[in-house]
């Protein structure tokens, strides 16, 4: 399972694997107990996440940049810079006549309007309140205590990932469901190979939740590279709030690398056609001597990173959004 090097030489983390045909993988319906997936959405539910949502990448609001909007949870957002890189958010409507503050242009680190030229230095003004915001180095977080209706938290419960030196990626989609939809979509492991037979080769699901203290999913799988080269590896799937669920590999090639998804609503929590962004951080590093080039290679790296997580999220939005779909007509509670 483990490949490593040591003074002798070197070893390469991939394996030549063809796998089974499709059709011939061992059923997992079994193992996959609807109760069970239940039980570890509903302990996720129930954790805190103190009013923070993801809204993106931290460098697609780069200083010296245009502001973005994003809608969180039905809540017009918009955010941007000051020259020396400190992030600031707030509603997205000028307080004036309420044109898109995304729309505007910062100048020295002010928010101007477009409209009429109104500008905000990201502190109260005429009833323009700023939202507390957090940027983790990855991703930017955003308080917003009336969608999340939750006792609020100072800072945002930020997953643990690798020491610096890591390459990082985020891949966004949307689709039309809950953000539960999502999150139980990841509590599912069994359905990785069935779903995903492009990427994932002889998955095994070798624990599951016990209790509140015990509560990941250990599981044993293939990375397929291409062809018949995958990289083996063994990781856990955590849920440390009840928007996010964090892969992160134990053993083999890139341990302590995490994939962090985030589900942030778009909508809100009433409305009757429900969005959701997923939100996907991967976070690689390894313990190679060669990983230095990854690292100088991340520009390059980042697309291709991008575009296998985009390809996944293609089948798991159609996962989660046919949940959502089924939850409307009583055959999944929700």
């Amino acid at each position: 399972m483990t490949a490593r090097r040591d003074g002798a030489g070197w070893t390469s983390p991939l394996r030549l694997r063809r796998g089974p045909k499709w059709q011939a993988q061992p059923p997992t319906w079994r193992e996959a107990r609807p109760t069970l997936i239940a039980d570890a959405l509903k302990r996720a539910g129930a954790r805190p996440s103190g009013n923070w949502f993801v809204v993106g990448a931290s460098r697609d609001v780069p200083a010296g940049g245009r502001p973005r909007g994003r809608t969180v949870g039905g809540v017009e957002v918009v955010l941007w810079r000051t020259p020396a890189g400190h992030l600031r958010a707030g509603p997205g409507a000028c307080p004036h006549l309420g044109a898109p503050l995304r729309d505007g242009r910062v100048v020295c680190g002010t928010l101007v309007c477009h409209w009429h030229g109104l500008a905000l230095d990201g502190g109260p003004f005429a009833g323009w309140e700023p939202f507390p915001v957090h940027d983790d180095g990855v991703l930017v977080w955003v308080r917003l205590d009336e969608a999340g209706n939750e006792e609020p938290l100072e800072r945002p419960v930020v997953p643990a990932r690798p020491a610096a030196g890591a390459v990082e990626a985020v891949c966004t989609a949307v689709g039309r469901c809950e953000p539960q939809d999502v999150v139980a979509n990841r509590l599912d492991p069994w359905h990785g190979s069935w779903l995903h037979p492009y990427s994932f080769v002889d998955l095994r699901v070798l624990r599951v939740p016990r209790h509140e203290q015990d509560d990941a999913f250990a599981v044993e799988v293939s990375f397929r590279v291409a062809g018949r080269l995958v990289v083996p590896v063994r990781a856990e799937f955590t849920a440390p709030g009840p928007r996010t669920v964090v892969m992160r590999i134990t053993e083999g090639e890139g341990a302590t690398s995490v994939v962090e998804t985030h589900a942030t609503p778009l909508t809100a929590s009433a409305a009757a056609e429900p969005r959701t962004a997923v939100i996907e951080a991967v976070v690689a590093a390894s313990d190679r001597r060669g990983f230095a080039l990854a690292r100088a290679a991340a520009p390059v790296l980042r697309p291709l990173m991008r575009r296998a997580a985009g390809r996944l999220w293609r089948d798991d939005l159609a996962y989660a959004e046919r949940r959502w779909a089924l939850r409307g007509t009583g055959r999944f509670p929700g």
